[in-house]
Parts: structure tokens; sequence; C-alpha cells
């Protein structure tokens, strides 16, 4: 159980990485930042191992997984404390073996794999031998998965698929790619489309362009828009049962969705940090910008956005952690909504603090990460859709045109109620009177509640 206090042993662990993080991890995103993601060359992939075998050697590596996949089985609660400093770095998820998009990956694949396909898919990917890309929005489909078109025919002992996507994540250094396809047009898209594990170098697959992020430029980025054409792979290469795609996703986005979260609460934190040291820092007009009333109430709003956001995230963890990520489909959603708006919000106080240092390219706000944040897994709205389905979901309309709380049916049910109550008490007549005398001097008094008994027949019906 967590009472917000975290038991010593995992502290230290916390404490620990957090300094590794600091001193010895975040310098590889200064200087090697556009490296992520990629197979490094030596000397830099001498390093990185050394790094993650420091991290084994903690005990800390793929701690999303369970010990039966090398992992320690922490739980999403532990998971989120770990990526409030994980997240303050690009690389620090990669030597820890929990980065996006290989976790939820290796976490579908220990799910729904079988173990020829553990074994050669998903092993690799937890030694951090290999990168992995899922391979699901189409470019005419964005965030509506009932509109993928790519298919994925049945051959003799193969299954053939062709179609295109895009933002395919990795590709670009990836072994292996996870695709969805429409194995069966016939039926309902949540019945009829299914999962493949396809080797990165499978003929037919067309890279036709790695489109980058913002200001990146053309062909450096690491987003596919890939053309499957006629790939070939093997039946036992279909990953969960056929038809199963849906299912196989929403276990992998839930997941995602909730990991994105914990580490947007470390990068908004982050800026938090900016945002206060800038105040304290600069002076204008004869003082600090921290004695600026204005100033004092972005920190405020940021610091409350920010601990609001924490809390939601390390409870949303918890429900998972007794529970399953579908069970929670609502608070991950949530998570997913804020992890946006906090984080721009955020990011973008920090930088207006910074004046034009702010707008430079001396310095960096991850507002562009924010905005994206309200894209990847889904985007703003359908989350909020999903909140608002599930919370009117446990709610129920009014019986009648009046609103429950509308005042004439509150005073006739409390009069209704109160006369039953006094009733249950058995009282002695001088009792009863006592009652009746001091309920005349209510707001339910008896000529009061007939006529709103009255009004309330005549008008109920007729609305």
């Amino acid at each position: 159980m967590w009472d917000f206090s975290t038991e010593p042993q995992f502290q230290a662990h916390l404490d620990w990485m957090d300094s590794f993080v600091r001193d010895e991890v975040e310098p590889l995103d200064v200087l090697f930042g556009n490296l992520t993601y990629q197979s490094v060359d030596e000397p830099l992939r001498t390093m990185i191992a050394g790094l993650k075998a420091r991290v084994r050697e903690r005990g800390l590596w793929a701690c999303h997984l369970g010990p039966d996949l090398g992992g320690q089985g922490f739980g999403q609660l532990k998971l989120a404390l770990m990526n409030e400093i994980l997240g303050r770095s690009s690389w620090a998820p990669i030597v820890f073996g929990c980065a996006a998009p290989d976790t939820g990956n290796a976490e579908i694949i220990a799910h729904y794999g079988t173990p020829e396909q553990k074994q050669r898919w998903l092993q690799p990917l937890l030694e951090g031998q290999v990168f992995s890309c899922y391979s699901m929005t189409e470019p005419q489909g964005g965030s509506d998965p009932t509109m993928i078109r790519t298919r994925a025919e049945r051959d003799g002992d193969e299954w053939v698929i062709s179609g295109e996507k895009f933002f395919s994540s990795n590709l670009r250094t990836s072994s292996f790619l996870i695709v969805m396809a429409v194995t069966d047009p016939d039926v309902s898209p949540y019945q009829g489309m299914s999962m493949f594990l396809v080797p990165s170098d499978a003929p037919g697959i067309d890279v036709l362009a790695n489109i980058g992020l913002g200001a990146e430029c053309w062909g450096e980025g690491m987003h596919a828009h890939v053309r499957y054409d006629g790939v070939r792979v093997p039946a036992e290469n279909l990953l969960g049962g056929e038809g199963q795609a849906f299912a196989v996703a929403q276990t992998r986005l839930g997941g995602g969705r909730i990991h994105h979260a914990m580490r947007a609460v470390a990068m908004a934190h982050r800026q938090l940090e900016m945002m206060c040291e800038r105040a304290l820092s600069r002076e204008t007009k004869g003082e600090t910008l921290a004695r600026k009333q204005l100033v004092q109430e972005s920190v405020a709003d940021s610091w409350i956005q920010l601990q609001s956001f924490r809390l939601m995230v390390l409870h949303t963890a918890w429900l998972i952690d007794q529970s399953s990520t579908g069970d929670v489909r609502r608070q991950i959603s949530a998570c997913k909504v804020l992890a946006a708006e906090v984080l721009s919000d955020i990011a973008g106080r920090a930088q207006h603090l910074h004046g034009a240092l702010g707008v430079s390219n001396l310095m960096r706000f991850p507002t562009d990460v924010g905005t994206m944040m309200g894209i990847m897994d889904g985007p703003t709205e359908v989350h909020k859709v999903t909140v608002a389905r599930s919370v009117l979901g446990d709610h129920s309309p009014s019986p009648d045109a009046w609103p429950t709380e509308f005042g004439p049916k509150r005073v006739v049910r409390a009069r209704h109620r109160f006369d039953e109550l006094v009733d249950a008490l058995g009282p002695t007549d001088e009792q009863r009177i006592g009652f009746r005398a001091l309920l005349q001097t209510s707001a339910g008094d008896d000529a009061t509640v007939a006529q709103m008994q009255a009004y309330l027949d005549a008008t109920a019906g007729n609305l």
C-alpha cells in the first residue's frame, strides 16, 4: 500500500537513479541527443553498454516487466515514481530498458506472444539489443482505427500484407515492426483486424519518407511513411488470435498512455525548476522577477497544476496495480489529457519568463512536446470523449422534467422523509405536536409543501 510515502529501500533506488541520470546520462542528451533510438558506433556503444550494465547491477532494468521476463515487477506506481526521474532525459529510458515504443511492444508480445515469438522477438528487445516499431496509423485514418485499409490476406502458410502506414516511429532503426491490418473485411473492424510481427528487412517494405518533427530537416526524421507492397510473413507471425488486433492494441496503448503521462510529470517539473531559477535570478526595475505578483501567479499556477497532475498520475498507477489498464480507461484518458495541457502551460510560462532568450536557439523548452502529447496515442478530443462517456455512465437522468435538485422537489422530498423519520422515533403525542409546530416554522410547512406538490403534479408531465 502507498500512503504518500516511499519505503526506504525503494527510496534508495530513486535517490541513486536521480544522481545517476543527472550526472552520467543527461550529458548524453546534450551531446548526442540526435542519436537516441539509433544503433550507435564505437566507442559510444561501449559507454552506453556500461551504463546499462550498471542499471542491471542495481536491479532496475526493464522494471515495467515481471521477473519472468527479466524485469522487477515493480508495478505501475513504482514505475511512475521512477519515470519522474527518467522523464527528464531522452537517453534515460533507453539506458534503463523502458523506452517507448519498445516498452509497449514488449508488453503485448509478452502478453499475447507464443513461446517461439517471445524467443525470437521479445528476448533481444528486453536485452536492449534491438529497437522495434509499432505500425498502426494510416494517412487517411488518423486517430480512427476503424478506417484502416491495410490488408493481410492468407496465402497458404503465409500472410501477405499490402497497404500504407503513416508515422511509423523508429522504423528506420528497428529490427522488426508490429503491423495492424484488416484480415476480414466482411465483419466489424473490431473483429476483423489482426496484428503481425514483421522483420524490418522483409521484401516489399518501401519507406516513402522519414518524416521529422517541427524544424527537423527533410529526411532526418524518425517517423516513416511506409508502403507494404505484398510483404510476406509466415503464418506463425500472427500476434494474438486472428481478429484480436483491437484487444492487443488496447493492452499496448493503455500502458503507453500512462507512461507518457508519467514522463510528462518529469518534463513539467524540470520546466518549473527553470522558471523558478529565472524568476530568482533576473532583475528588472530594481527587483527580481520573483518579486512581481504576476510572475508569482505563474509560479503558483504551475506548481498547483503540476501537483494536481502528478497526484492523478500516481493514483491512476495505483489503480492499475489493483486491476488493469482496461478497468481504468477513464483515469488513463484523463491523465493523457492533462499531460498535454500541463506540459504546454508550464513550458510556455517558463519560456515566456526567459524573454528573448527563451525563444532563441540557446535554450530549449518543450512547448512542441506538449502539443505532440495532445496528438500521440489518440488526440485530446478523443480522450475527453472517453472520460465524458465513462462519467455519464455513472449517472442517471431525472425521472421527470424537473432536475432532482429542483427547489420544490427538494422541499417536498425532505418533508416526506422527515415525517418518516419522526414516525420511526415512535414519539409521544406531546413530541409529535412539538415536531408539527417546529415544521410550520421551516421551509417545508404544510401550506408550502401542499402548494409545491400541486405545482409539481401540474407541470412535471407537461414539459
